[in-house]
């Protein structure tokens, strides 16, 4: 055997003790063996951290969220929280700066109402104006004032609080402009005192505007208000003695039914939503 052939047999023999002792060594070493896992905190997808909620609700960004709840700013149930990272749970009411707020995208959904529906958002009144409007959303909006269940025309819905503020205000409110039909001709007398304003057990009955129809009979007349119901139109016919047929809403502010069918909705452009916070 040669020095060389006696060198490379060593050399060969010699690498591959280390490797398998490596190899062994790795395997025993329990530094190297991997941890149990830990079972991971379940959390409720339906929750969200209230920085997000008020930056979702378009007030601020979620950095400047936490500096104003720090502030205290915020509360949820009636209850100032300061705690970073509190979770707010479906159904909270969140308010900040004493106003409620929503992370929802605003929605405002205007319907051409049909007889027959409630105007209300309760359950077990039979068919509601909800029904109508199930479809239209999946935010929670709710109709502006009322129209009687067989009152017919224009309602409006939506979530954003600002607006249904406005509407809600007796001296900056929306005026809606309605239809009525009498059971008989308006006397032109009554006409006068429906413009004057008059007052029905001490409180003060006055509308916007009130007029005949142009073409039409004495008994249908056009009378704007800025009343969030139809009550006052009930107060007013009924103290002249007269018997409503018919109630139809075909404005609110500059919003019409022009291509809204009896019994649909259409969502308001932002251009028609711009205009109503204006008003």
């Amino acid at each position: 055997m040669s020095r060389n052939q006696d060198g490379r047999g060593k050399g060969k023999a010699s690498s591959r003790k280390p490797a398998r002792s490596n190899t062994k060594g790795f395997a025993k070493d329990n530094r190297f063996s991997k941890k149990k896992s830990q079972p991971k905190k379940t959390s409720n997808p339906d929750e969200i951290r209230l920085n997000k909620y008020i930056a979702n609700s378009g007030i601020c960004s979620r950095r400047e969220a936490d500096e104003n709840i720090a502030l205290g700013l915020a509360t949820v149930n009636g209850k100032v929280i300061t705690e970073m990272g509190y979770k707010v749970k479906p159904g909270d009411e969140v308010k900040f700066d004493g106003r409620r707020i929503s992370p929802e995208p605003k929605v405002y959904v205007l319907l051409n109402k049909p007889k027959g529906f409630a105007t209300t958002t309760a359950e077990g009144k039979g068919r509601t104006v909800m029904d109508l409007v199930a479809n239209a959303t999946n935010a929670k909006i709710k109709p502006i004032g009322r129209l009687g269940r067989n009152s017919l025309g224009l309602l409006l819905f939506t979530n954003d609080d600002e607006v249904v503020q406005k509407f809600t205000n007796s001296k900056t409110g929306v005026a809606r402009l309605f239809q009525v039909e009498l059971d008989k001709n308006l006397k032109f007398e009554d006409l006068k005192k429906i413009q004057e304003g008059f007052k029905v057990e001490g409180k003060l009955i006055a509308v916007e505007e009130v007029s005949y129809i142009q073409g039409e009979s004495k008994n249908k007349i056009g009378i704007k208000i800025k009343n969030t119901g139809n009550t006052i139109l009930r107060t007013i016919f009924d103290h002249l003695k007269y018997d409503i047929v018919k109630i139809d809403c075909v404005a609110i502010g500059h919003l019409t039914k022009k291509d809204i069918p009896r019994g649909h909705w259409k969502h308001l452009t932002t251009q028609e939503v711009n205009t109503l916070k204006m008003l």
